[in-house]
């Protein structure tokens, strides 16, 4: 059972042919709609808040907030464009940030090491969530909300409730802590990954079989693809992905703990459901996934830098992927419409 699908929205050649200047722009203002209000939320609040949302401050702590979450919306992305949800991205955090701080405290292992075996039994776990959605046939709905629970009692069972604390070495502060030219670490890995991201699924062949597949997995199949394959490496890729996040966070934490995790699920998810909703309407894409982060950020620290209370995120946040499925739904029915 598939939970999503894809197929992008955006104007082809063939579509804009014969139109004027105007008629293009309208073509493409759903297109770029998201982007277009990210710098409109941008200049609006650079104006109302002069002295304190347009700073290098500001800057520095919107990219070390949100760099994070942006990684697991990308690691989200990756199963999305294959037609599959993968839920542990939020839950799986949680366990791998004690992990990336408990191996070296508890264990003793050298944090290179450390970060490794994070990494590894992330995939691990990506991979058994493939093989419950391919080999088994649950829904990946199911299948990665029942893994990531385990994922998250693991955690407490690990902690015993308490904090993970310790004494590491500098170097792993060093992957979260450092600056350059002004700007976090993490910031530049986030651009790095996008990239590479992007690369991959646009102009290779394994991204073109990922969306083939989400858009249909039979007709993929017919077609000489090994689905059963790709979506498994799909989750591999996620869990990998989540891994990755879940050392960063542990590294700007520098404790570890079973509370701290759980709230990056939706924002991840939102900014994947978003970015389904521009540059390539209709599926999911990776600078549509980093700008729909963006959008979340933006809007957040300004309504914050208003005074909004403690609430404003969890609510910016719900109400932000309620419109998203929305906007992606209603394409995803108009394309539909233009087919028939």
């Amino acid at each position: 059972m598939q939970s999503l699908e894809s197929g992008a929205l955006e104007p082809t050649k063939a579509e804009l042919k014969g139109l004027s200047f105007g008629a293009r722009l309208m073509r493409f203002l759903p297109v770029y709609g998201l982007v277009i209000l990210t710098v409109i939320l941008i200049g609006l609040f650079s104006v109302l808040l002069p002295n304190t949302f347009p700073t290098m401050l500001n800057l520095r702590s919107i990219v070390s907030d949100k760099a994070i979450i942006a990684l697991l919306s990308l690691g989200a992305m990756i199963p999305m464009a294959a037609g599959r949800i993968d839920l542990t991205v939020g839950y799986g955090i949680v366990l791998w940030h004690i992990l990336a701080i408990s191996l070296q405290t508890l264990l003793g292992l050298p944090w290179p090491i450390a970060v490794a075996v994070v990494l590894i039994l992330g995939g691990i776990t990506g991979f058994l969530n493939g093989l419950l959605v391919e080999v088994a046939k649950i829904d990946s709905f199911i299948a990665t909300l029942g893994t990531g629970t385990v994922l998250y009692a693991l955690a407490l069972w690990h902690t015993g409730g308490r904090q993970m604390v310790g004494v590491l070495p500098d170097g792993f502060y060093a992957l979260n802590t450092t600056f350059v030219f002004g700007l976090p670490i993490t910031g530049y890995y986030l651009l790095a990954i996008t990239i590479i991201m992007w690369i991959i699924l646009e102009y290779t062949p394994v991204g073109r079989y990922l969306y083939a597949i989400g858009a249909n997995q039979r007709a993929a199949q017919l077609n000489g693809i090994p689905t059963r394959k790709y979506v498994i490496g799909a989750f591999v890729a996620s869990g990998t992905m989540t891994a990755l996040a879940g050392v960063l966070l542990a590294a700007k934490l520098r404790i570890g703990q079973a509370s701290v995790g759980l709230e990056f699920l939706l924002p991840a998810l939102v900014g994947a459901f978003l970015g389904s909703t521009t540059i390539k309407p209709g599926r999911v894409n990776v600078w549509g996934t980093v700008i729909g982060v963006a959008i979340l950020a933006v809007g957040i620290s300004g309504i914050q830098q208003f005074g909004g209370s403690f609430w404003v995120e969890p609510l910016f946040n719900g109400v932000t992927l309620l419109i998203a499925i929305g906007i992606a739904g209603y394409a995803q029915r108009k394309k539909g419409a233009e087919k028939r």
